[in-house]
């Protein structure tokens, strides 16, 4: 009977332990979709968002937008090049699994200086041909990414307070751990 007590124990924090790692690939296969499409010249659909202009617009950028505490996250079309995510440009939402939550979005700066946690809000945009991730930065006239940031990690957590991150790096990789 103690036997069978600690393996169904141990076998809820395994199930648990799988879902929090299913859900940071989920992320990081949301963010390697945004890179995708920015790359790949997708073309801005007014049917998926209504701030696409009618005519084909295939020079924008696509991004992903996190709100810390928030439930969930936003695959965006970044049509006015902001590098920010605003209200209209989202062309897929998904919402993280009851008891699990985006417990923390952080920075690191690109030059010296330590990680940077408790953002209140963290994007990371993708714009052809660079596979680059432009992380909270801007556009400038030439379409080069203004950033001070590295790296963007996304920390995960579940209701027992197991961890996981997803790791986005300045040079477009990405990473769940």
């Amino acid at each position: 009977m103690v036997l069978s007590g600690i393996v169904l124990a141990n076998n809820t924090r395994f199930g648990n332990v799988i879902v929090l790692q299913n859900l940071a690939h989920d992320i990081a296969l949301s963010i390697r979709q945004a890179q995708v499409y920015g790359i790949a010249v997708r073309r801005c659909d007014p049917t998926v968002t209504e701030l696409c202009p009618a005519i084909n617009q295939f020079d924008v950028a696509y991004g992903v937008h996190f709100m810390g505490g928030e439930p969930t996250f936003e695959l965006f079309v970044d049509v006015d090049n902001s590098g920010d995510y605003d209200p209209g440009e989202t062309v897929l939402s998904s919402t993280i699994a009851t008891g699990y939550r985006i417990d923390d979005l952080c920075v690191t700066p690109a030059v010296g200086g330590a990680e940077t946690c408790g953002l209140e809000e963290l994007n990371v945009v993708f714009r052809r041909p660079e596979p680059d991730a432009c992380i909270n930065g801007s556009f400038d006239s030439d379409d080069d990414c203004v950033s001070s940031y590295a790296r963007a990690r996304i920390i995960i957590k579940s209701a027992r307070d197991d961890e996981a991150e997803v790791i986005v790096e300045r040079t477009g990789q990405i990473s769940a751990l």
